[in-house]
């Protein structure tokens, strides 16, 4: 199918939603007057791929995105400029949860502001766990998401298939699959320190990560609450180690609760992810 620009805009935790209008506003700036040249009309291509039941029985599938030339979209967390992508599975028949294996992004630089996401075409794997394994699956989607080159457009997509049990491994889900972040032993990985300590705000957590890698390497936080709003990290390298700080801030305000052993922090740089699970002190 097509997708259309749509007037609506993805849902986004209050506190972010500062950085994100500046980012857009600025986004924009290069390119007004935007004419409706400035938006191809096959801006985005997207559509469901059927895929295989694996040993456990769940059902591998994939959503396929394939973006008009210079145009780019976002991984899960996309920086401070960027539109994270939004998903709502709740038309779906005969399905309990829908896991993403979300392949190795990219990092972009516009008027200094950093982003993460993917250009030309996302094949995101979809593990699918089924109510009944002895039913058909069918997959509905509503997906708000954002495609921008000079301009910014929200995009909202409205898909459907039936996914059949069985079938086969297919080529592209088992390339995007083996594009998958890197453990940390693979990566070289000797450990972490983690320091949190609260801001007016907040909180600020400091990673130090002994990992070795390129002075291109950023870091990026994830928690495992969605209320709260995480920072564009701050990078350096000293040597052998990666130290990175980012902001936590809660979208309502009031205290913040952080469980260090659910924060995600992912490392991106010279071609290559390496996922890192948990933050001890």
């Amino acid at each position: 199918m097509i997708a259309k620009p749509s007037s609506s805009t993805p849902r986004r935790p209050a506190a972010a939603l500062r950085g994100f209008a500046a980012a857009l506003a600025l986004c924009l700036s290069g390119a007004l007057p935007a004419t409706a040249e400035a938006v191809p009309h096959d801006l985005i291509r997207a559509g469901f791929l059927g895929g295989w039941t694996t040993d456990s029985g769940t059902q591998m599938a994939a959503l396929r995105l394939d973006l008009a030339d210079g145009w780019k979209t976002y991984w899960r967390a996309p920086g401070d400029a960027g539109i994270p992508p939004q998903f709502d599975w709740s038309g779906s028949q005969n399905v309990a949860s829908v896991r993403f294996h979300w392949p190795t992004p990219e990092v972009f630089y516009l008027n200094g502001m950093r982003t993460i996401g993917y250009t030309h075409q996302l094949v995101l794997p979809l593990e699918i766990t089924p109510r009944d394994p002895a039913q058909p699956i069918r997959l509905q989607a509503s997906i708000d998401m954002g495609v921008c080159s000079d301009i910014c457009v929200p995009v909202s997509l409205q898909l459907g298939a039936d996914i059949p049990r069985g079938g086969a491994p297919d080529a592209s889900i088992r390339a995007a699959l083996a594009d998958q972040p890197m453990g940390a032993k693979a990566a070289g990985f000797n450990g972490i320190r983690c320091q949190v300590e609260p801001i007016r705000d907040g909180l600020r957590l400091t990673a130090q990560i002994d990992l070795p890698g390129g002075a291109e390497d950023v870091a990026v936080f994830e928690t495992a609450d969605p209320e709260l709003w995480v920072s564009e990290s701050e990078t350096r390298r000293e040597g052998g180690r990666l130290v990175s700080t980012s902001d936590l801030i809660p979208a309502r305000g009031g205290p913040v609760a952080l469980d260090r052993s659910r924060v995600t922090i992912t490392v991106l740089g010279d071609g290559r992810a390496v996922e890192l699970r948990g933050c001890p002190s």
